[in-house]
């Protein structure tokens, strides 16, 4: 029960947090193509939560299948 917490607070930080995480990965890519080069910084925070995102649904998906 304690992992699936973690998990959940993870997921409410990266919904409330300053840099928006993409809930998709065409959403990433439609945002990287749009900025042309512009906002690196912006695009990698946003590869960085959304990589990040995608690891904490995995664990969530195994611990449910238990």
């Amino acid at each position: 029960m304690m992992l699936e917490e973690f998990i959940s607070k993870e997921i409410d930080y990266l919904d409330r947090s300053i840099v928006a995480t993409p809930s998709t990965r065409e959403r990433l890519d439609n945002f990287a193509r749009g900025n042309k080069g512009c906002m690196d910084a912006l695009l990698t925070q946003m590869a960085v939560q959304y990589g990040y995102l995608l690891a904490l649904e995995s664990v969530k998906e195994i611990i449910n299948k238990k």
